[in-house]
């Protein structure tokens, strides 16, 4: 049943890990704060008359074709069908650029390098890494450029090729892993729902084939008048209440996990969410009214942290002290203010109001939030 819990844990989270075009164009376009410096070289007159014109059209167009290759992209390292249409004007004009007006405008060659690294593929990505690098070094030969300006820039060219392409790769592999983690809980749903069918088919198979023969059976004797038709009849609703009985207590066994269980599956789901969870016990094994009801509300608890409070430490503690039980949570992260209880937990404190409990919730006393129930011993609530 753990399963099928980490297979619900994954759906509410989502299957699609893809960077959005928002967020990749946010990430590689916040180096574009260094190309200030060519602009400065055109703001404060450092380029006059048509030269600065042409400057300003270039660095525009340059800016531009950058933006447009990160919004085309389908995901990292995944050219679109247009984005070698794109990287071939941006190159060009990088280059030229830098050929034309060197100094500060070797920038730009690096910046290319940027996209290559998280546009193309691999090999591809790596051809063009070092084809720039070679460009910038003769461009910087050409240009009569200070030697050290050159290797600085060229260095450059190298350093941030390998580190986005360092960090395209690591995207791509948290992306895959959780691709294959939403698989891996979606087979173990489907692996329970088959076990499940077989369970239900293992109590009911023999019982259900019984009912049919009996029935058949206390036909034709009725039919004749014989007086066992009676007797038939009576095995029938013997074999079907038994039946039913069996039923009602293999759902009731799927539907009621212990705490244990819950406390396993709620520490893999907050680790897997990057939370820290230390936890306390004191006073275990709970009553099993208690241990249902509590179990229940750490899977709400274990639910709002990780869909709302994005903290990075989640503490659990558990106790009995003979008289009840009493679970509590508490977080390290946001609490919107106002805060009002969402429908989960206000119908978690209906439950354990019904069972004689109580249930706090709301900041805590020292940031994040804290979920505090009690359940007093020898009370029946469902689960």
């Amino acid at each position: 049943m753990r399963d099928v819990g980490l297979a619900r844990f994954a759906a509410f989270r989502g299957t699609d890990d893809s960077p959005s075009r928002g967020r990749r164009l946010f990430w590689m376009s916040t180096g574009l704060i260094y190309l200030c410096f060519p602009a400065l070289e055109i703001v404060t007159g450092g380029m006059t008359g048509a030269r600065a014109v042409w400057g300003a059209l270039g660095l525009a167009g340059f800016i531009a074709l950058y933006v447009s290759v990160v919004l085309v992209q389908h995901e990292f390292g995944e050219p679109a069908p247009t984005t070698y249409l794109l990287l071939t004007p941006l190159t060009l004009l990088a280059l030229g650029l830098a050929l034309v007006f060197g100094g500060s405008w070797l920038a730009l060659p690096v910046y290319t390098v940027v996209v290559y690294s998280m546009a193309l593929r691999p090999r591809a990505a790596v051809t063009g890494v070092v084809a720039m690098g070679v460009a910038v070094a003769l461009i910087g030969a050409l240009k009569d450029h200070d030697p050290v300006t050159t290797v600085i820039f060229v260095i450059q060219v190298f350093t941030l090729g390998g580190l986005f392409m360092g960090v395209r790769n690591i995207r791509l592999l948290v992306v895959k892993l959780r691709r294959a983690q939403s698989e891996v809980a979606r087979l173990a749903a489907s692996d329970e729902r088959l076990r499940i069918a077989q369970d239900l088919h293992d109590l009911l198979g023999h019982s259900l084939s019984l009912i049919v023969l009996k029935s058949e059976l206390a036909g034709r004797l009725a039919e004749a008048g014989s007086d066992r038709a009676l007797a038939e009849i009576r095995d029938i609703e013997s074999v079907a209440r038994k039946a039913l009985t069996e039923v009602r207590e293999a759902v009731t066994g799927y539907r009621r996990r212990e705490l244990a269980q819950e406390l396993d599956g709620a520490r893999a789901a907050l680790e897997a969410a990057g939370l820290r969870v230390p936890i306390r016990l004191s006073g275990t094994p709970l009553p099993p009214e208690v241990d249902g009801l509590l179990g229940r509300a750490l899977r709400e608890g274990t639910t709002n942290v990780i869909r709302h409070a994005r903290a990075t430490r989640c503490e659990i503690t558990i106790g009995f002290d003979g008289t009840a039980g009493v679970l509590e949570m508490v977080d390290d992260g946001r609490v919107r203010e106002p805060y009002e209880p969402g429908n989960g937990l206000s119908g978690l404190a209906e439950r354990v109001e019904a069972a004689g409990g109580t249930v706090e919730s709301g900041p805590a006393h020292r940031g994040g939030f804290r979920l505090r129930v009690r359940v007093p011993a020898g009370t029946e609530a469902g689960t």
